[in-house]
């Protein structure tokens, strides 16, 4: 079985079309892919989505880490932002290793906005934070991150280095697999990754158009062209 899994908190500025479109870019792109499933604390119905309700009430993106529940795990687990856009054929994600995207601000660290992992084997993340979740909210707790906001891929980052089972990066693995996004980059995907105010509804035309596709099947795979 493999899942991709995504989180909606309330409080922000996404809601249920942003799990909408999700689900359909990642039908779309990725072969294979048997379920897709919402962590949220909210009362919401999507078709082809399975909405599993947060347990903990953790702020912001510190929700995440229920993503890691032995409860939820599957024979493979992607995990996905919600402001994630699919633009072609996104099938090297099915792939028994563990992998993590590369930050783009912090190299050589890891970031959650594209993860994936076999079975339970990332659920002692989960019971670490759930254990203490106040001290590892603390900035600082994980030591000195330069330039860096203090969130869940750092504290993330900091268990799997000290556990021994840093994940192998994306780009690495995957070279071709996802682009950052560049308005000014004529070929894109076939994962465009948004980073910092950048986001698919203020995207360029080409990539609104594509991430607002509701269409769960393509006959073909392709980089968007954006000429």
């Amino acid at each position: 079985m493999v899942t991709l899994t995504t989180v909606l908190k309330s409080g922000g500025r996404y809601d249920v079309t942003w799990v909408e479109r999700l689900n359909a870019g990642a039908r779309r792109s990725i072969p294979g892919l048997d379920r897709v499933v919402c962590l949220t604390d909210l009362d919401l119905q999507v078709a082809g989505v399975d909405v599993v309700p947060l347990r903990h009430g953790w702020p912001a993106w510190w929700s995440k880490f229920e993503a890691y529940r032995t409860d939820l795990a599957d024979d493979l687990t992607i995990l996905c932002d919600l402001d994630t856009v699919f633009t072609g054929d996104a099938g090297a994600l099915v792939d028994d290793s563990m992998a993590a995207m590369e930050d783009y601000f912090l190299k050589g660290r890891l970031s959650t906005a594209l993860m994936r992992w076999r079975g339970s084997e990332l659920g002692h993340v989960y019971e670490k934070f759930k254990a203490e979740p106040d001290r590892w909210m603390q900035p600082g707790s994980c030591g000195e991150v330069p330039n860096s906001v203090h969130g869940d891929q750092v504290v993330v980052d900091h268990l799997l280095r000290h556990g021994g089972v840093m994940p192998e990066f994306v780009q690495t693995r995957h070279p071709h697999l996802l682009d950052f996004y560049d308005p000014l980059q004529v070929e894109q995907g076939p994962i465009i990754i948004f980073i910092g105010e950048s986001k698919p509804d203020t995207a360029i035309q080409a990539v609104q158009d594509v991430w607002r596709e509701t269409r769960v099947t393509a006959d073909g795979f392709r980089k968007l062209q954006l000429v």
